[in-house]
């Protein structure tokens, strides 16, 4: 097999996930001496968790004001929402994309613009379904917002949803980082709401896929109007 066959198949992992593996292949072992159909089993459900945390390589356009997915999905909402209290971006409604993850997708976030994080906050909460509209208020979360180096500034919401229970967040306020660069994780199961800067428009639509670090959400230079979709 070839080394680009192989990378097809194998990922990195992400470091969060080398203990619940570690848990999950321990637990495999117990089950093939008590019977080897529950092994298979254990044996499927690890390398499911093999794959739930790993962090492929990522190819990030870079340029002036693109926005990227900050994570793998579905884009489940878009629609104009007051951002949360806590990440001080103002009380005027500012437009909000929502990318859905389920357990498949891969959980590693990104931040989708080049800036200084300016506030993290986490606010304990609920854990409704994700792709629900009230899981933007009512779920357990973790924001930041972000300012640009022209000064606009944007949020990003980890939300944890039905299934997950950990938000998992690696950065602080100051840090600068790079569009694309790793920001947080969620287990198992969740959603990511973007807030876009004052104007800018979506160039994305709802039920589009999204890719983590390279899939464009908006051009914070172009005046191009929103788009639309359609299933083909």
């Amino acid at each position: 097999m070839s080394v680009s066959m192989l990378s097809t198949f194998i990922k990195p992992m992400h470091r969060e996930g080398r203990k619940f593996v570690a848990i999950f292949a321990a637990i495999t072992v117990v089950l093939f001496l008590i019977w080897h159909v529950l092994g298979w089993i254990g044996l499927g459900l690890t390398i499911w968790c093999y794959y739930f945390f790993r962090d492929p390589v990522r190819v990030t356009p870079v340029r002036e004001g693109l926005m990227v997915s900050p994570a793998d999905g579905i884009v489940s909402l878009l629609e104009p929402a007051v951002p949360p209290v806590e990440l001080g971006l103002g009380d005027q409604p500012m437009m909000r994309i929502s990318v859905f993850m389920s357990v498949f997708n891969c959980h590693v976030n990104r931040l989708p613009l080049a800036g200084r994080i300016l506030t993290v906050a986490y606010r304990p909460g609920k854990f409704f379904n994700a792709s629900l509209d009230k899981a933007s208020s009512d779920n357990e979360r973790n924001g930041l917002a972000v300012e640009t180096a022209d000064g606009k500034r944007y949020g990003v919401v980890q939300i944890a949803g039905l299934v997950a229970r950990r938000i998992l967040c690696e950065v602080k306020p100051g840090q600068e980082l790079m569009t694309g660069e790793h920001f947080g994780l969620i287990r198992f199961g969740s959603r990511l709401d973007i807030y876009l800067p004052p104007g800018v428009q979506p160039l994305v639509v709802i039920g589009q896929t999204m890719i983590a670090g390279e899939t464009v959400l908006a051009d914070l230079t172009s005046d191009e109007p929103a788009r639309a979709g359609g299933v083909r």
